[in-house]
C-alpha cells in the first residue's frame, strides 16, 4: 500500500502529466535550436573562416543545444516511467533501498525514482585526472625562474611569442630606455630559454653523438665575448674571428 495519501497521488500525477506535455512540446517544436542548420545560423559558406572565434562561439551554442535536448529527453523518460509506476502502485519508492520517498521530495521532483540518501548526485567521485597532478598549482608553470628548473616554462613560450610580433609599444616596455620595437622583450633578457647552460644554445651533436657542432649565431659569440668560453675549443673555427684576439 502506498504511502501516499489520495489527494497526494492527484497532485503529483498532474505535475506529471504538465511535465510530459511540456517536454513533448518541447521535442516537437525543435525548440533548442537543432532543426536550424549550423551554416544557416552563421550565414558563412565554409567553415574555413578567417574569424575562427565565431565559429567557436556558434559550435558551442549548437553544443550546448543539443545538450539541452538529450537533457529534455531523458527527463521525459524519466516522466514516462514514473507515470507508468503511479499505475502499477510501485510509485513513491526508492529503487535502491526500497524505502517510502517523503511526499515532500516528490512534490520538488515529481520523477524522482530515489530517496535522498541514495541519489547518485550525492556519490561524487573526488578523482582527478592524473594530468592535474603535473599541473598543480593551476598555472603554476607559467615562470619557474624562482625554482630549480630548467625545462620550458610558460614564460619561454612568451618570449618566442612575443619575439615574432607584439601589440604592445615602446612605451608599455619594463625598460625605460626601449626607443623601438626591435628592443622589445619580455621581462629579462638573459633568460636561457630552458638550457641549464649557455652553450647549450649554440652546441649541437649528430644522431650518434659522434660530432660535435658549434651554431655560430650572436649566442655563440656573446657567450665568448663575455669571456665564458675559449675560441680554441671550436674545433672547425677560424682564428681570424677570434673576438679576444
Amino acid at each position: 500500500m502506498s504511502h501516499l495519501t489520495e489527494s497526494q497521488l492527484i497532485q503529483l500525477h498532474k505535475q506529471l502529466l504538465d511535465r510530459k506535455a511540456e517536454l513533448e512540446r518541447l521535442n516537437e517544436n525543435d525548440d533548442h535550436g537543432l532543426s536550424v542548420a549550423e551554416r544557416d545560423n552563421t550565414g558563412e559558406l565554409s567553415h574555413i573562416d578567417n574569424h575562427p572565434a565565431d565559429l567557436a562561439t556558434e559550435l558551442y551554442e549548437r553544443e550546448k543545444d543539443v545538450a539541452l535536448q538529450d537533457r529534455a529527453e531523458l527527463e521525459l523518460q524519466r516522466v514516462l516511467l514514473s507515470l507508468e509506476t503511479m499505475k502499477d502502485g510501485q510509485y513513491g519508492t526508492c529503487v535502491v533501498c526500497g524505502k517510502p520517498i517523503p511526499f515532500e521530495r516528490l512534490e520538488a521532483i515529481p520523477d524522482t525514482m530515489y530517496c535522498l540518501e541514495d541519489t547518485p548526485r550525492e556519490h561524487l567521485s573526488h578523482n582527478r585526472p592524473i594530468e592535474e597532478e603535473f599541473l598543480s598549482p593551476p598555472f603554476g608553470r607559467s615562470s619557474l625562474d624562482e625554482h630549480e628548473y630548467s625545462g620550458f616554462d610558460g614564460e619561454d613560450t612568451l618570449q618566442i611569442l612575443e619575439s615574432m610580433g607584439s601589440s604592445n609599444s615602446p612605451a608599455m616596455a619594463e625598460n625605460p630606455n626601449v626607443s623601438s620595437y626591435n628592443e622589445m622583450d619580455f621581462e629579462d633578457n638573459d633568460d636561457q630559454g630552458g638550457f641549464v647552460e649557455i652553450y647549450e644554445n649554440f652546441v649541437a651533436t649528430n644522431i650518434d653523438n659522434t660530432e660535435v657542432f658549434i651554431v655560430r649565431g650572436d649566442q655563440y659569440y656573446d657567450y665568448l665575448n663575455k669571456g665564458e668560453g675559449s675560441f680554441i675549443l671550436d674545433p672547425h673555427a677560424d682564428p681570424e674571428d677570434d673576438p679576444l684576439g
